[in-house]
């Protein structure tokens, strides 16, 4: 399993939002980031990382619907800011679908936004 992250109740603490505009006020360097779902109709189901070692299991703890947040924190002394984020969405017979895996420097991110055809980050 990816030991980057640090599980903070189930890892990613679903706070749910009914507005996905507001930004975290940390960055990735201060153990921390915000995952926004900005899609219309999906629901996010799986949120994996891999730092090099192999697929994590799923770091989420319940379903992150459509407008919905959550935080992801992780633990900064493995010191491995790159990693490569895969994201399970709810299919439409109820099982995962799996998005191309991306990679990201989770150090620099502050936010990692989840668009209808894009996933991106600042």
């Amino acid at each position: 399993m990816n030991s980057y992250f640090k599980a903070a109740g189930a890892m990613l603490l679903a706070a749910a939002a009914s507005c996905a505009t507001a930004q975290a006020a940390g960055t990735g360097y201060e153990g921390y980031f915000q995952i926004y779902n900005n899609t219309d109709n999906n629901t996010v189901v799986g949120f994996y990382t891999n730092d090099g070692e192999g697929w994590s299991t799923n770091w989420l703890s319940r379903r992150l619907a459509p407008g919905e947040d959550a935080q992801a924190e992780f633990h900064e002394g493995n010191q491995n800011c790159e990693q490569t984020l895969r994201i399970g969405w709810l299919g439409t017979d109820g099982g995962e679908v799996l998005d191309d895996p991306i990679d990201i420097d989770i150090c620099e991110a502050s936010n990692v936004y989840l668009d209808d055809n894009e996933i991106y980050f600042d």
